[in-house]
């Protein structure tokens, strides 16, 4: 199963990632102005809830690392720093999967969502399960940037199932596609296994035989509810992708509040008028988008919660209970009983 990378410049994605490596860049006296130079972002905006960024300005912040720290752990200390509930929706989905097997599944199917700076794929064998890197950042501009990536990525990985197995996991070998650089003799320390270089590709290998565990937070109705909202994230052209994407997830980021279309052009750096233009050329429209948000957040509350229809219409900016009570039955033809069972 493989997954590819997003465009490099779609802003749409929470700065935690950035705000990871900032942080562990502050820590070595580099000022965050510094580490973000070039990227259009301030450091008040990574604490802004609202504020999306790009590959493409995460990227940039790699790079700005990659001249300023002369500490080689950095990626490591980063990978480390990014536990899955950074990760929003994404994490929260893999946390709960029902089975290890489910969680690397999921990983892939779902990896649009995390900032992704590669590829990733996994292949289940008999005696091992092995996650690949097939692209490994080929389109890196220097050596240094792409090891920097690949050190960043397996850190991740071998954070992140401790995280949903509830115990120590370590992997059973690494191994990467470029010469052992100078500072080789940490991989294991923060790999927590044996590692080799100057391998046919890149490969973070487990046992297999821990695939049919079961999570520590496995449950079946949160696995299921999570899933469905990752795939409206990403299985629609309206929320993964272009203006449009960009509008869903700017309302999806702050549900229960609706800024009004000015609001959100002024936020995407351009007119109303452009908005406007650019959503209908996208077979869309701004009062489209916002009713569908108000669609999905209503079944989400309804099958989640044990809120009131009235408090239900109010979070979801209705004037009355009656005009929540009909969009419901426009939108899914069921009564609020018969959404509720």
């Amino acid at each position: 199963m493989t997954a590819s990378r997003p465009p490099l410049n779609e802003r749409i994605y929470a700065p935690y990632k950035i705000a990871a490596l900032v942080e562990v860049l502050a820590e070595q006296g580099i000022a965050p102005e510094d580490s973000l130079r070039g990227t259009g972002v301030s450091a008040a905006a990574l604490q802004d809830a609202s504020v999306l960024t790009s590959i493409g300005q995460y990227a940039t912040v790699c790079m700005n690392a990659v001249s300023l720290s002369c500490e080689p752990a950095t990626p490591f200390k980063v990978g480390k720093k990014l536990h899955l509930s950074a990760y929003g929706m994404y994490g929260y989905a893999l946390m709960s999967c029902l089975s290890l097997r489910d969680y690397f599944k999921l990983g892939v199917k779902y990896h649009w969502l995390a900032t992704p700076m590669v590829a990733i794929e996994w292949t289940e064998h008999p005696d091992r399960m092995v996650w690949t890197f097939p692209d490994a950042f080929v389109s890196s501009p220097s050596r240094e940037l792409r090891e920097f990536v690949i050190e960043q990525q397996y850190t991740q990985h071998v954070t992140h199932l401790p995280d949903v197995a509830g115990g120590v996991c370590p992997p059973i070998e690494a191994c990467f596609s470029y010469p052992a650089p100078a500072h080789a003799h940490i991989y294991s320390d923060y790999l927590g296994c044996p590692c080799h270089f100057d391998r046919a590709q890149c490969e973070l290998v487990y046992d297999s035989a821990i695939l049919d565990r079961k999570p520590q937070l496995a449950h079946q109705l949160t696995a299921t509810l999570l899933q469905e909202t990752c795939d409206r994230l990403i299985g629609q052209a309206k929320t993964s992708s272009g203006v449009s994407g960009e509008v869903y997830q700017i309302l999806m980021s702050t549900p229960g509040v609706f800024p009004g279309m000015d609001t959100v052009a002024e936020s995407m750096h351009m007119t109303t008028r452009t908005l406007r233009r650019r959503l209908e050329a996208e077979d869309t429209s701004f009062l489209a988008i916002v009713d569908d948000v108000r669609r999905s957040l209503a079944l989400e509350y309804l099958k989640t919660t044990k809120m009131s229809a009235d408090d239900v219409a109010m979070l979801l900016g209705f004037s009355d209970t009656a005009n929540f009570r009909r969009a419901l039955k426009r939108w899914t033809g069921k009564g609020l009983s018969e959404l509720r069972g």
